[in-house]
């Protein structure tokens, strides 16, 4: 069974969770597995289990020691006729480290189809190429994870670049490949705007919201998903970053942005 889903299929809500160390980024538990603990907890809670996510807030307030259980809490907000929204979530030490909200919509007739969906300017993939572990510099969750770079450059080298574009999957491919899984994927790149730094300085998510474009997303566990992240601003020590996630075919999944908090000072 892959590491990822030894967390995701023994979820409890209200009952200590304990994390694996494996999974840290700096001090924190790495954010793609605390974003995908607490929707798959949410989804869990769902009466219908098939109404699709069609979009995804998280906020993360505090680090997540994975030296200390935490627990799951979910709410229903409102259980409406075709949207129901939820919030869940992660607490530690009686402190709330992540919070999400996630709006589940039932797909509906409608005359009105429109799609702007840009071409994925992804090449073919090769082989992954990111950075290898390096002891105090690599974050520990990506020994679960592969890279392959396309566009940007590695972390705290100096570029000029603030943009990054590559492929992404897990290195033991789960049994399955479901939507907690793709969104753990989602935020496994480092931060944009950390490849302009020469030195390394420490940098989190503050908030992250994704939009999720098909009713159904079907892919095998050992897919690679395109990611395609451009900076739209970074000043004051916060970046704001749009990300494109791109199916192997190049089809567009899903819409991400996100605000990253950079103390390079």
């Amino acid at each position: 069974m892959s590491a990822i889903d030894v967390i995701l299929n023994n979820l409890q809500t209200e009952q200590p969770i304990q994390l694996d160390a494996s999974w840290r980024q700096g001090r924190t538990l790495f954010g793609g597995l605390s974003a995908a603990m607490v929707y798959q907890a949410t989804r869990n809670d769902l009466a219908d289990p098939t109404v699709p996510l069609r979009v995804m807030n998280v906020s993360f307030i505090a680090p997540v020691f994975t030296d200390k259980p935490v627990t799951l809490t979910v709410e229903h907000l409102r259980d409406g006729k075709n949207v129901t929204q939820m919030q869940a979530r992660m607490q530690q030490d009686d402190h709330t480290c992540v919070l999400a909200q996630f709006c589940f919509g039932r797909s509906r007739d409608s005359k009105i189809v429109v799609d702007k969906s840009p071409q994925s300017p992804l090449q073919p993939l090769s082989k992954p190429d990111f950075l290898p572990p390096i002891p105090g510099v690599t974050p520990k969750f990506l020994q679960h994870l592969q890279l392959s770079t396309q566009k940007g450059q590695l972390p705290f080298t100096g570029s000029q670049d603030s943009d990054i574009s590559g492929w992404m999957r897990f290195k033991k491919a789960p049994a399955k490949m479901t939507l907690a899984h793709m969104i753990a994927l989602l935020d496994a790149w480092p931060p944009t705007v950390l490849q302009m730094l020469r030195w390394p300085k420490p940098a989190s998510t503050l908030s992250w919201q994704v939009e999720f474009l098909s009713s159904e997303i079907s892919l095998p566990p050992d897919s690679w998903l395109g990611y395609e992240a451009i900076t739209r601003q970074a000043r004051n020590g916060y970046s704001h970053t749009e990300a494109n996630i791109w199916s192997p075919s190049g089809e567009l999944l899903m819409l991400s942005r996100q605000t990253d908090t950079v103390f390079d000072r």
